[in-house]
């Protein structure tokens, strides 16, 4: 289905006398709506409750969610999620996003090379500190400055305080500050994968699609000082499962959400942002189709960069037919028009706070000027491949660390610097044909944006076709030898400056303009965006109360809905699916590509439960960044593991919608059939169960 069947609904906090929809909110851990949620279903949600599940979820640094299942560090999430490993740790000879990977005992774990994971400890609100470093008098460049300043410091004072990850993460676009900090664990290691040919059974087609039949799993372990870690908090697992309408939640890491965008800078995410993403999606897809295409190799190291670009293409495909629906603006329109008039009529709020939505609408025109040339490859903040982001990563560290930890680039501050260091220093291959790929991609994208005759393209070619200059400066680095990166490093700016290494002096040419594009976007947009912003939520506030969620952030955030089908087509969708449902759906498609089921599931009909509810959908409030959230019940148990949203959940970006769109996860129950009865992790499944204690 590719047509949004509904009309949306408001999002959130948008009309007066607002209350938060039955099922609503990506709710940080600090703001759950417990007397809310108490009150529509009977739960009293306790402080250790929340305390518990806090500690017990996951965040990896690649992108997506997990969470603990074992008192032994043992930690669940998507197969999509671990993939990228996955793809590190394979060999031409050994495929493990193929063929799948157990570890028989903790000996057999393999170490990931640059795989890092945080559990969230504590949550602070510092929105006083980091407003009271904007001075009186500052115009809104100072102030972005100013306040970005006092996060870096405030981080790095928390850092050093409780040796913990410190992150200061922006809530309602700038209407509030917290400190967030997190437990960082770098020794992770892989236990268990499926083959992709059940964790991702349908393949595109299915994708963001329902009914689904996937096994979309993946466990890793912690460790610590070199053993398992001894987790204080773990989710136990269900004996039961989940029923029809039951209660439950997700926690997770939504990665971004704009439900509280104002109506203009909406339509610049329409008109100017979405447009020109969803074309270079489209032309990457493409050509990573012809790489894998030409070889088998070719198909094994860019697969997944290419499962990444066709999954964004498509959720953003979704988003974008949201944004150019008529009624989703009438209704936003209508919305802001109702808050904005409660602000006028107030000359106290009119006079702090009337401005605000014409200050962020000057700063989505203006960014409108630059936003192609800002998102180009090399010069903005388009991609010329890995090793050319670690060559600019090696010129910026050589040139920040001098400065004072405050006036640093905020990515290159202390508080960032052992997750900084263990991307750079990777012990992960680098595939020269896929860096090849990847840079004549992105040189040929930066020609076309600003034209072949821009000095910057000039530059970059050196009087070469892209693909002929993205051989040359490949072959010629050094860049993909752990050791000559970390000679550099090591050598701080006078290796930097000495060094003839091509792909440095690409990232050298590049260096002045990109730090000029960011500075004007960070004075001319995003302070002007946050001052903005800053001023709606306190109108919010003022005029709702505090019952008013942020959009997301990739943040820990708890969401909770139930069990429940769906219309669709004049036909009712039932919330679970089943493994007899795998196999007719896969002889249905005459069992091919991707329809094809891999030889252990094809051999193994008869020794499964056919009635074994596979995948089950509920009304949870997700979005992309959730995959590997789990599903939780009233009892903190997990009863599922979040994996994808139906093609309706796609809108949830801009605006909440509870009559179709559903959060899709796998069932506990299909997890533990498939481990003990087609995998034989006999030990694994104990564990999890409770059974196995060391």
């Amino acid at each position: 289905m590719s047509q949004l069947r509904l009309l949306l609904a408001l999002p959130v906090l948008l009309a007066l006398g607002f209350s938060a929809r039955a099922d609503e909110g990506m709710w940080p851990f600090d703001l759950v709506p417990t007397a809310q949620i108490q009150k529509k279903y009977g739960f009293a949600i306790s402080d250790a409750w929340l305390e518990h599940v806090q500690k017990s979820s996951v965040r990896f640094n690649s992108g997506g969610s997990g969470s603990l299942v074992s008192a032994n560090g043992l930690v669940m999430t998507n197969h999509h999620v671990g993939s990228g490993m996955l793809e590190k740790m394979s060999t031409p000879g050994n495929n493990l996003i193929e063929k799948g990977f157990y570890a028989k005992t903790r000996a057999d774990e393999v170490p990931c090379p640059d795989l890092e994971v945080n559990i969230l400890w504590s949550i602070e609100d510092v929105t006083a500190r980091v407003n009271g470093a904007v001075q009186p008098g500052m115009d809104d460049a100072a102030a972005g400055k100013a306040r970005r300043e006092i996060m870096s410091t405030i981080e790095s004072e928390s850092k050093d305080k409780t040796g913990l990850r410190s992150d200061v993460v922006t809530l309602y676009q700038g209407g509030r500050y917290s400190l967030y900090c997190y437990k960082a664990y770098q020794d992770v290691r892989l236990v268990m994968a499926p083959e992709k040919g059940i964790a991702f059974f349908g393949g595109d087609p299915d994708n963001f699609e329902y009914p689904r039949f996937d096994l979309d799993m993946c466990f890793f372990r912690i460790y610590e000082n070199g053993k398992p870690l001894q987790a204080e908090h773990f989710l136990a697992w269900s004996k039961n499962g989940t029923t029809d309408n039951e209660l439950v939640f997700v926690s997770g890491h939504p990665g971004r959400t704009e439900r509280l965008f104002t109506v203009e800078h909406l339509k610049f995410l329409r008109d100017v942002a979405y447009p020109l993403q969803m074309r270079n999606q489209w032309r990457r897809e493409v050509q990573l189709a012809t790489f894998r295409g030409r070889s088998p190799e070719n198909a094994r190291i860019a697969e997944g960069e290419y499962f990444g670009v066709q999954n964004s293409r498509k959720a953003r495909t979704g988003i974008l037919e949201g944004l150019q629906d008529e009624r989703m603006f009438a209704k936003k329109q209508e919305a802001e028009r109702k808050l904005r008039d409660a602000v006028a009529a107030s000359p106290e709020y009119k006079a702090q706070w009337g401005d605000a939505w014409d200050e962020i609408a000057a700063a989505e025109k203006t960014y409108a000027t630059f936003f192609e040339r800002m998102n180009a490859p090399g010069v903005g903040n388009g991609s010329l491949g890995g090793l050319y982001g670690t060559a600019r990563g090696l010129l910026r560290i050589a040139a920040e660390d001098p400065k004072e930890n405050s006036q640093r680039l905020r990515e290159y501050t202390n508080a960032r610097r052992d997750s900084l260091l263990q991307q750079l220093f990777s012990p992960a291959p680098v595939y020269p044909e896929l860096e090849i790929d990847r840079l004549a991609s992105g040189l040929q994208l930066m020609t076309e944006m600003l034209g072949a005759d821009d000095p910057a393209v000039v530059q970059a070619l050196g009087g070469l076709p892209p693909r002929l200059r993205a051989e040359q400066l490949i072959h010629g680095t050094k860049l993909g030898d752990v050791a000559e990166r970390k000679r550099l490093y090591d050598g701080k700016q006078a290796a930097i400056d000495a060094s003839k290494d091509p792909l440095i002096a690409l990232a050298k040419a590049f260096d002045a303009e990109n730090r000029a594009q960011r500075k004007r976007f960070e004075d001319e947009v995003d302070s002007k965006e946050r001052a903005g912003y800053a001023k709606i939520a306190q109108a919010q506030f003022a005029i709702y109360g505090n019952s008013l969620y942020p959009d997301a952030t990739f943040t820990l955030r708890l969401s909770y809905g139930t069990i429940k089908g769906y219309q669709q087509d004049g036909q009712q969708i039932p919330p679970f699916t089943n493994f007899a449902g795998l196999y007719q759906r896969s002889e249905e498609r005459h069992n091919q590509y991707p329809f094809e089921l891999p030889p252990r599931w094809a051999g193994a009909r008869d020794m499964l439960n056919p009635n074994t509810p596979f995948n089950f959908v509920s009304t949870c409030d997700i979005i992309g960044g959730n995959s590997g959230s789990p599903t939780i019940n009233k009892a903190g148990e997990v009863v599922g593991l979040i994996f994808d949203g139906n093609i309706q959940s796609l809108v949830l970006d801009i605006a909440y919608e509870d009559e179709v769109a559903r959060a899709v996860s796998v069932d506990t129950r299909a997890i533990l059939e498939a481990l003990r009865k087609i995998y034989d992790c006999q030990a694994m499944a104990d564990e999890i169960e409770g059974k196995r204690k060391g």
